[in-house]
């Protein structure tokens, strides 16, 4: 435990007191390389599976069908109109 008051003292008779105050971690959880890569890759893979899954889903055409009644048949005319 490194907590504690610090004399420093020179030749000349001179000292100094430091108080130092450290705090430690009670639970911290070391990570290591290979852990972090694991989790970028783990994300980059579930982006892309979204990114696939939304592309899937709005790429299909589920709007209304056309039905007969909503079409216009135009009917061919020869004479001018006036």
């Amino acid at each position: 435990d490194p907590r504690g008051t610090y004399n420093c003292s020179v030749k000349g008779g001179q000292s100094a007191a430091l108080q130092v105050h450290y705090r430690m971690c009670q639970n911290c959880i070391e990570v290591d390389a290979p852990t972090i890569s694991g989790i970028v890759v783990a994300d980059v893979v579930a982006t892309v599976f979204l990114a696939i899954a939304v592309y899937c889903i709005t790429g299909q055409d589920k709007g209304r069908k056309s039905r007969a009644s909503d079409r216009q048949n135009l009917i061919a005319n020869d004479q001018l109109y006036q």
